[in-house]
């Protein structure tokens, strides 16, 4: 893949993250959630094919993920609780 393609598909995962991380529907529905004392996160991942115009798809078509960071850790009491009931151990500074 060359690099404009590498910079343009990256720029597209970012501009599907932010326009998620600024929807006020989702905003919305997520403090709905919290307001009924719930804890939330919210993983969402795209993949994306593509290829060269003009040419036949095939099953080998690229695909791309939109993650432009590494995933965040949350680990909340429960969460402990349930890992420590099947004898697993976090670190502290992981919690």
């Amino acid at each position: 893949m060359d690099q404009e393609l590498k910079k343009l598909m990256k720029e597209l995962g970012e501009a599907i993250n932010e326009s998620l991380a600024e929807s006020d529907q989702i905003a919305d529905v997520v403090a709905r959630i919290k307001d009924g004392g719930y804890d939330i996160f919210l993983v969402l991942e795209a993949t994306i094919g593509f290829s060269k115009q003009g040419e036949k798809s095939s099953d080998k078509g690229s695909l791309v993920s939109t993650f432009s960071t590494k995933p965040e850790l949350k680990v909340n009491d429960q969460d402990v609780k349930f890992l420590k009931s099947l004898r697993i151990r976090i670190d502290d500074d992981a919690a």
